[in-house]
């Protein structure tokens, strides 16, 4: 998925750079760059991978496996107390919790069904995959894939712990016998497959022009307001100082028709760049998300986590992709940049403005290892949590799943 992610990538900045070319100045603009571009288009360039993803699990369903798998895997799902059709639904968890939750109803007895809703949540769904991709070709280039599974994996081994413990205090009793009925092989039609992928996707684009979209403006509006801010300096002054030294120098190379200093000129466009990122980051700060952020800073900076990653694990609550589009809106650098920087290498760029840590990376690979489990192992999205209530007929089943995933 790398290539067709890239080429995504190079259309989003490109419209970004154009839109901000030809728009004049103003909160219209902003919100169109920054907001929708910056936070939507963070989250668009994960589709290919989110398309294979579904293209394999409808190759699964179609071709009848998936009910044999359930068979065959029966003998050892009970070892964790666990039903052998629960692990169907575990296994559609991988494309979206919610069906899966939803597939929880071909369990005949309501203890096996609610075991299983309670252990779908550390699936990796289509959503976290975003998160994983984004942090781990952040932090680990050079062993993304490996990480992402190792993700894969971890979820698995907390489900299936998670089973026994709950198989031996919650949900004790006698377990229903396994009777399925076995569909025959087939040899999947393309075009079938192809339609269940593409139904699939079309509803991940529906989630990003409707609840992704209103949260990233959401995110941008409280980053981007108040728009009066008390500044340590006055940054207004020195950035009108260095452009024009920026200004005279150009107007004397183009006047000599002949290279002037090339340091001194590198040195203050330097000089701009540093003061303007100070200034947005001072910004930011004092912004409502920056005090929503510095209000629950205390209770993950032992994570090792900063502010901003707060804020994006609270804006996940509504949806796991949102913390990949809240990190877009949040990390912009600025809209006059003309060659793009991608938001893995600004991850990479972070360091904590105070503290203990000051002037140290914020995504270490042990700060970047330990949120991707955060995000792994806390609250499932709105939707999932919703899911669970009906399906169980409680949303006392809602609220400890909720709890308990978090407090893990």
């Amino acid at each position: 998925g790398q290539y067709p992610m890239n080429w995504i990538e190079s259309g989003v900045d490109w419209l970004g750079n154009a839109i901000s070319n030809v728009m004049p100045d103003g909160v219209l603009k902003d919100v169109l760059v920054d907001g929708i571009i910056g936070g939507v288009g963070g989250v668009i360039v994960f589709l290919p991978n989110i398309l294979i993803l579904f293209f394999i699990i409808s190759l699964m369903e179609d071709t009848g496996y998936m009910a044999r798998t359930a068979f065959i895997m029966d003998r050892v799902m009970h070892l964790f107390g666990l039903h052998g059709k629960s692990f169907i639904p575990m296994i559609m968890g991988f494309g979206c919790n919610v069906p899966a939750m939803m597939a929880t109803r071909m369990l005949e007895n309501k203890r096996d069904r609610l075991l299983t809703m309670m252990i779908i949540p550390f699936m990796s769904c289509s959503a976290r995959l975003p998160v994983y991709i984004l942090i781990a070709g952040a932090v680990f280039p050079g062993q993304a894939g490996n990480i992402i599974f190792l993700m894969y994996f971890i979820g698995i081994l907390f489900s299936i712990i998670m089973a026994v413990i709950f198989k031996s205090t919650l949900f004790k009793k006698s377990e229903a016998p396994f009777v399925m009925e076995l569909p025959p092989y087939r040899a999947p039609g393309l075009r079938m497959v192809l339609r269940h992928m593409w139904f699939k996707a079309v509803l991940y684009l529906k989630k990003m022009g409707g609840i992704i979209l209103i949260a990233s403006v959401i995110v941008w509006a409280l980053g981007y307001f108040p728009r009066e801010v008390e500044y340590s300096k006055d940054y207004e002054s020195e950035l009108a100082i260095e452009h024009s030294k920026l200004e005279s120098l150009t107007s004397l190379e183009a006047a000599e028709s002949q290279t002037t200093d090339s340091l001194r000129l590198l040195s203050v466009e330097q000089n701009i760049t540093t003061l303007e990122l100070l200034m947005q980051n001072e910004h930011q700060e004092a912004s409502y998300i920056g005090r929503l952020g510095k209000a629950v800073e205390p209770v993950i900076r032992p994570l090792g986590f900063d502010w901003k990653m707060g804020v994006s694990l609270i804006a996940g609550f509504a949806a796991k992709e949102i913390v990949v589009s809240t990190m877009g809106v949040l990390y912009q650098v600025n809209d006059s940049e003309e060659n793009t920087v991608s938001l893995q290498q600004k991850l990479r760029e972070q360091v904590h403005q105070d503290g203990k840590r000051k002037g140290q990376p914020v995504y270490t690979k042990l700060s970047g290892f330990s949120f991707l489990i955060f995000v792994l192992l806390y609250l499932p999205c709105v939707s999932v949590i919703a899911v669970v209530g009906r399906e169980s007929g409680s949303w006392k089943w809602s609220m400890f799943v909720v709890f308990y995933t978090t407090t893990l």
